[in-house]
């Protein structure tokens, strides 16, 4: 038998970019899936038992007792617990990066701190990801200390410090300050308890000497070490009519 030539159209269609005529919601009430679709019959639900019948000794208690089978909860805390942070072990998972322009024995100006406005020399990087700078001490008075890559701005002067070796226990726990143990008072003691000063230790002051004879060796090695020496006494600082976003370091 001959096909039939005539091809009808389709009831939904494509309009433009994707997006067709009908839904498919819509196509699924005009083509009448519903009626097609076979339904199955829902498996009877369980029923769960709170109670059971428990049997009691004693004349006077009634013979039998309900029970629940699950016990209540009969503990509850004052205080609710704080959530789990999702952030606990993202600042050991992450990498410490540095920018492109703070490498050892650039000379920084720092932007934060008791030592603000100095200019050091930068050491290396620490495992937490601070910088270790020194000013050297003997010339700006900046003993060797962290500071975040955020509080520190790069310039183009560099010192050539291949050559200088580090403590190997000079890292983070380094740094750290030791509490005091807190002694209990007594009568009499409120008047003679002092306030703490910190003081560095004398390792601390041994290995500042040691390592500022070597920064100050490399700096004397540089072809302008005398102009160097005088560039890092003096301390930054921005005068009438000067801005830092125009200022090249």
């Amino acid at each position: 038998m001959a096909k039939n030539k005539n091809k009808g159209s389709p009831r939904n269609y494509a309009l433009a970019s994707g997006v067709v005529r009908f839904g498919k919601s819509s196509m699924y009430h005009k083509k009448a899936i519903y009626k097609f679709v076979k339904k199955g019959k829902k498996p009877a639900a369980k029923k769960t038992v709170i109670f059971t019948e428990k049997k009691v000794k004693g004349d006077k208690n009634g013979g039998t007792r309900m029970v629940r089978v699950k016990k209540l909860q009969n503990r509850f805390p004052t205080a609710t617990k704080a959530p789990q942070s999702t952030t606990a072990s993202c600042f050991k998972s992450h990498t410490r990066k540095l920018r492109s322009s703070i490498t050892p024995g650039v000379v920084a100006i720092l932007l934060g701190g008791l030592h603000k406005g100095k200019h050091v020399v930068v050491l290396k990087q620490l495992a937490s990801g601070l910088l270790l700078v020194t000013g050297p001490m003997t010339l700006n008075g900046c003993p060797m200390r962290r500071i975040n890559q955020r509080f520190v701005i790069a310039t183009k002067t560099k010192v050539d410090i291949s050559k200088v070796k580090l403590p190997e226990t000079v890292n983070d726990a380094y740094f750290a300050r030791v509490k005091a143990e807190k002694k209990s008072k007594k009568e009499g003691d409120i008047f003679e308890a002092k306030k703490e000063v910190y003081a560095p230790s004398e390792q601390r002051k041994k290995d500042q000497v040691e390592v500022d004879k070597q920064v100050m060796a490399a700096i004397k090695a540089e072809k302008e070490g005398a102009l160097l020496k005088q560039y890092l006494k003096t301390s930054f600082g921005l005068s009438k009519g000067q801005y830092p976003h125009t200022l090249v370091f």
